[in-house]
């Protein structure tokens, strides 16, 4: 398994917005983020900077690859980008993070 970290950013005041779209994430999009190999999914918020703080555990990093043209992650897209930053095709901008400690 390998683990992997970004940040994305909120825009003020979607704080609870945001948390309340995760709490009620589509089983749509959880089986794919599944299927994906996808485990241990977290969001941090830092609410002083409203930057998110991802990472998750994946079996296979390659199988990543596929998740942009899916249509259920297109569409998970769109919802969320009014938001946060996000790209013209209504991907999060994503900063991605390098590993610099772990302890198991």
């Amino acid at each position: 398994m390998q683990r992997i970290a970004f940040t994305m950013k909120l825009f003020p005041g979607f704080e609870d917005e945001y948390r309340r779209r995760h709490a009620a994430i589509w089983p749509g999009l959880e089986t794919l983020l599944r299927e994906t190999g996808i485990r241990e999914y977290s969001i941090f918020l830092d609410e002083g900077t409203l930057v998110l703080f991802a990472c998750f555990r994946v079996e296979d990093p390659a199988l990543l690859e596929g998740l942009p043209a899916h249509p259920v992650m297109k569409e998970w897209w769109q919802h969320m980008k009014d938001i946060m930053e996000s790209h013209p095709d209504g991907s999060p901008v994503t900063r991605p993070l390098k590993e610099v400690f772990y302890m198991p």
